[in-house]
């Protein structure tokens, strides 16, 4: 994984924990970074056979693809838990000033469900233009009752 920078700060529990990851254009791992927030979450109690951690790793998953995928280059993931860890907000910075692209829901249709997956899971999905490019910010409540 051609990694420029990788931090994780879990030690500080009156604040919140954040773990954040860098790349170059070359791209990152989607299976790396679905690991980082899995682990990120197990350290705080949400193992990762809990809804809560599958959701957040498929909320990652897809948002990191859409940038490696369609806007080639620099990028970064960030994710930070509140301290009580009930909520995670997962930021993913790409080259692209495109906004994402919600498409009606056609389950006959093979891709392209992305972003409408991560807006049934997440409270709040935004995009904020960046003088290169943009961020995708996404807000999960991790103790929500279905």
């Amino acid at each position: 994984m051609p990694l420029v920078r990788q931090t994780v700060n879990d030690h500080d529990t009156s604040a919140a924990v954040r773990y954040c990851v860098v790349w170059d254009g070359a791209g990152v791992a989607i299976g790396d970074a679905r690991r980082a927030v899995r682990t990120l979450l197990a350290r705080v109690g949400h193992p990762a056979e809990e809804r809560a951690s599958q959701d957040a790793q498929l909320v990652v998953s897809e948002l990191v693809t859409n940038a490696v995928r369609h806007a080639p280059g620099d990028g970064g993931l960030l994710l930070e838990l509140t301290p009580d860890a009930g909520v995670l907000t997962v930021t993913v910075r790409d080259s692209s000033p495109s906004e994402p692209q919600q498409r009606p829901h056609d389950a006959g249709r093979v891709g392209g469900h992305g972003m409408y997956l991560v807006a049934r899971l997440c409270e709040r999905v935004q995009t904020v233009a960046l003088a290169d490019g943009k961020q995708v910010i996404a807000r999960m409540v991790l103790n929500r009752t279905v």
